[in-house]
């Protein structure tokens, strides 16, 4: 390692004993010597935190860092804390449960080369190109910011974090610090602020394969009206605080 961490790959866990060490096995292969895999548990209960030592040890990693929350915090917070302790370049979110496709790591660098978001898309795990209903992210939609910002309030975008990554300069004042008010889709919020500043980039590639279990942070069945509204009203308030960043940051800038 040169001292440069070229790249960050920011995961968070709750609870994720049974498919986390397969998850960090599939991200280490594909991390280069000036990368780092950066991890936060929210106060697992159980033996989350133990697995995650043992496998790092088993692998004789010395890119992976591992800390945890005082308490549970939720996994939005979870995040966030992970994100303050990157140092890479290019900052990538991972689950703690999916599998990264290969060539999936530097796909997505390449792809941050002349953009501040990069967001891919993704398959069901074991069943190669079977994805949910969502309607897969496509390269000429990258610079419809709007249409993309009006697909994301009413549901038809399919930002998920881990699919997605972002270049460091859009950090401080622009994804940090999230929202309080954002209490889930911390991806949302994150491709919200890529396409209030005009600089998302959508891979026609599926980079991650999801695992769809009954412990999923993002829900798979369908949601009441309320929380969809309630949801709703949460990302409207999210546009309208990127667009406040994005003009302070222009601002700051004169």
């Amino acid at each position: 390692m040169s001292g440069q961490i070229r790249a960050s790959v920011c995961m968070a866990t709750y609870k994720g004993s049974a498919y986390v060490a397969e998850q960090i096995e599939s991200i280490v292969a594909q991390l280069g010597p000036d990368d780092e895999l950066v991890i936060v548990d929210d106060s697992s209960p159980d033996d989350t935190a133990a697995v995650i030592v043992q496998t790092v040890a088993r692998l004789n990693e010395s890119r992976v860092f591992l800390t945890s929350t005082n308490e549970n915090v939720g996994y939005v917070r979870a995040f966030e804390a992970a994100i303050r302790r990157a140092r890479g370049r290019y900052v990538f979110l991972s689950d703690q449960d999916d599998v990264w496709t290969p060539g999936r790591h530097e796909a997505m660098i390449a792809g941050l080369s002349d953009t501040l978001v990069v967001a891919g898309n993704h398959s069901v795990l074991g069943r190669a190109g079977k994805r949910l209903w969502y309607p897969p992210l496509r390269d000429s939609t990258s610079s419809k910011h709007l249409l993309n910002l009006f697909a994301i309030l009413v549901g038809y975008r399919p930002y998920f974090g881990c699919a997605m990554g972002f270049r460091r300069e859009v950090i401080d004042g622009g994804i940090l610090p999230i929202p309080a008010f954002i209490t889930e889709s911390h991806d949302v919020w994150i491709a919200i602020t890529g396409n209030v500043r005009g600089s998302i980039r959508h891979l026609e590639r599926d980079v991650v394969e999801r695992r769809l279990h009954d412990s999923n942070q993002t829900p798979l069945g369908v949601r009441g009206l309320g929380t969809i509204l309630r949801a709703r009203r949460m990302l409207a308030r999210a546009v309208l605080e990127a667009w406040r960043r994005a003009l302070a940051a222009k601002r700051a800038r004169r």
